[in-house]
């Protein structure tokens, strides 16, 4: 008897007769010879009475094993005496004493989601992880341990099918698999809410699949590098988590820095992620409404940002049924500025990722991550940048985009200017897929450019063709000649407006401090963009004088900050401008050498005087100088 069983006083001592009561589905499958059934009588004739034992499993008690007289709807026990081979069975009355009774479930041959072929009736079973209702049928998202398939219930026209069921239930539905709107779609004949035990199984039985599919490749790192071995195990622990979001059938939406950096890290990961769903989903188009990445212009989690994520997700909970989303912070969300956004999520138990190579404040935002993933917490630094750790992850996720992101690590690094030992291998790397080091200055530079324009926006296949990740090689080559060029001229005409309004300074360091003030003297609504413009500014000016330079470009309530051969440690000044300049407000962070501040407009020239005073005093460090070599 291939069923499943839930005695209601019963234990593996009891010797009292059992008589089973089958749940409505089940099947001849079922029941067997000598068994005792509960019984209800359908039909009388004159050499006896017909019974039900199920809804689809009927037999006849002959005259001569009655022993008594029943109507339709009387209810007795009977035992199965034998089944025939043409299938009609044959009941005889019994009248057990003191006996128990099982409930019987039925088990029926269940199909893998993976498994589905259009035209098959089949019965699939796993738990529900959206809920969608129509203008017409509800369509539920079932999940099981091979993948996600849709299933299309009608009651009425706009009205919830089997409104008893939510997400997270396990169910089994029966039907037939059919095709819409290209992708398989369950018909639901028979959707069945599963409970108590047998629910408790199949959901460990789902959970303990789900577990060992999460698990992520190894595949070997793209350079050997031993500081970075020190973050592969918690990139394995976010690939796992990632990996298992996508079987839960949970949206992820990606935040990251609106940078070269920035998009180095999310589109390998963005990749590697809609690969994984597609596998998971039998609708190709899942990646479209289950992963949606958006760029950050501050380099941590605005509450104007949250704002619009925590809107976006719970209108897609409304309206299609949704789960609340996984956030994954790449290139920012470390800091003490991103609390306020993430305290926000919490309200809704949205839970939270960080990627990320700034400074962190770990007291602040560990209680509030899922996982971070920053290289500061293993004594290194930002030499190991986002965009790097992020095409590990992504080959942890899907191994498969290898060859297509094998440049991305040198692009990354040259857009931030990371002076890790490895940037000569990375380079290499590169250009053995036949991306020279100029080229690849031009794609940081095409994606700066990008990045400014798109503002709000993904701008997914703009990106894609820039950093030449599954995309026409052809077109990369002209959009990046074209970008990288546009952008030269404006950073021209940019530099061109500010150089006669800088001001400079010796400090007592011997250092040289260049100030502008990039809201008065440079061109706004433009690229490049305050932060951008005080970047090229100092790097043309550490060209100019080939000596250690600081460079301050500040606004009514912002400064952009950038060394080079100073060690600033610009975190650490952030927190005692905070302190010690009364009423400045003063806030904001970055790497020891780039970083951004605000601050209370009125108090610009309180926090700008202190900010230099702290710089004057900074070391002079010769390892943190752009003439140093790579290799360093």
């Amino acid at each position: 008897m291939t069923s499943e069983h839930a005695g209601d006083s019963g234990s593996g001592s009891d010797s009292r007769p059992v008589v089973y009561d089958l749940a409505p589905d089940c099947t001849v499958a079922d029941v067997e010879v000598g068994q005792l059934y509960h019984a209800v009588v359908n039909g009388v004739v004159n050499y006896g009475v017909f019974v039900d034992i199920s809804d689809s499993v009927s037999g006849l008690v002959h005259e001569s094993n009655l022993d008594n007289d029943y109507s339709v709807g009387d209810k007795f026990v009977v035992e199965l005496e034998e089944v025939r081979e043409d299938g009609d069975l044959a009941f005889a009355e019994a009248t057990p004493e003191n006996y128990r009774t099982e409930t019987v479930d039925h088990v029926p041959d269940l199909t893998e989601v993976q498994s589905l072929r259009t035209g098959d009736s089949v019965t699939v079973e796993g738990s529900v992880s959206q809920i969608k209702q129509t203008g017409g049928p509800t369509i539920f998202h079932i999940s099981d341990e091979t993948g996600i398939v849709a299933a299309a219930s009608f009651a009425e026209a706009g009205v919830r099918a089997h409104p008893r069921v939510e997400v997270g239930d396990i169910v089994r539905v029966k039907g037939s698999v059919e095709k819409h709107n290209g992708a398989l779609q369950l018909e639901v004949e028979d959707m069945r809410l599963l409970e108590d035990d047998v629910a408790a199984e199949a959901r460990e039985r789902i959970e303990a699949a789900r577990d060992e599919r999460a698990e992520p490749h190894d595949p070997e790192p793209l350079v050997e590098w031993e500081a970075f071995e020190k973050l592969r195990g918690d990139l394995r622990e976010l690939a796992r988590l990632l990996r298992r979001t996508v079987l839960d059938g949970r949206p992820i939406r990606v935040r990251h820095h609106a940078d070269g950096d920035g998009m180095c890290a999310s589109i390998p990961v963005q990749h590697a992620l809609e690969n994984f769903i597609r596998e998971v989903h039998t609708d190709a188009d899942a990646p479209r409404h289950l992963f949606k990445r958006l760029p950050s212009k501050a380099p941590f989690y605005e509450m104007e940002d949250v704002t619009r994520d925590l809107n976006f997700a719970l209108e897609g909970r409304a309206r299609h049924g949704q789960k609340l989303p996984f956030l994954l912070m790449l290139d920012n969300g470390s800091t003490e500025e991103d609390v306020p956004a993430y305290r926000n999520l919490a309200h809704y138990d949205i839970p939270i990722a960080v990627v990320d190579h700034h400074h962190p404040d770990p007291e602040a935002v560990e209680d509030l991550l899922d996982a971070h993933v920053n290289p500061y917490l293993y004594d290194e630094d930002y030499r190991i940048t986002t965009g790097m750790m992020c095409v590990e992850l992504a080959r942890m996720i899907d191994p498969s985009i290898t060859d297509e992101v094998r440049h991305v690590p040198a692009v990354a690094g040259l857009s931030d200017r990371s002076k890790a030992e490895v940037m000569d291998d990375y380079v290499a790397l590169a250009e053995a897929e036949g991306y020279d080091q100029d080229h690849l200055g031009d794609v940081g530079e095409a994606l700066d450019y990008a990045a400014h324009w798109l503002r709000f926006s993904s701008g997914e296949t703009v990106v894609d063709d820039v950093l030449d990740v599954g995309t026409d090689e052809d077109r990369h080559e002209e959009l990046v000649q074209f970008m990288a060029d546009r952008a030269e001229r404006d950073v021209e005409k940019q530099l061109d407006a500010v150089e006669p309004h800088v001001e400079h300074e010796r400090l007592s360091s011997d250092a040289h401090l260049y100030t502008i003030d990039v809201d008065q003297f440079a061109h706004r609504f433009t690229y490049p963009a305050p932060g951008k413009t005080t970047g090229q500014l100092h790097d043309r000016k550490v060209q100019e004088t080939g000596d250690p330079v600081i460079t301050i470009g500040y606004g009514p309530d912002f400064a952009v900050l950038r060394s080079d051969g100073v060690r600033l440690d610009i975190p650490q000044m952030v927190a005692e401008l905070d302190e010690e300049v009364v009423g400045g407000g003063v806030s904001g962070g970055g790497h020891l050498v780039v970083g951004s501040i605000k601050f209370v407009k009125g108090m610009r020239e309180e926090v700008i005087d202190s900010l230099v005073e702290k710089m004057a005093d900074a070391d002079i460090d010769e390892d943190l100088s752009s003439a140093a070599p790579l290799d360093d």
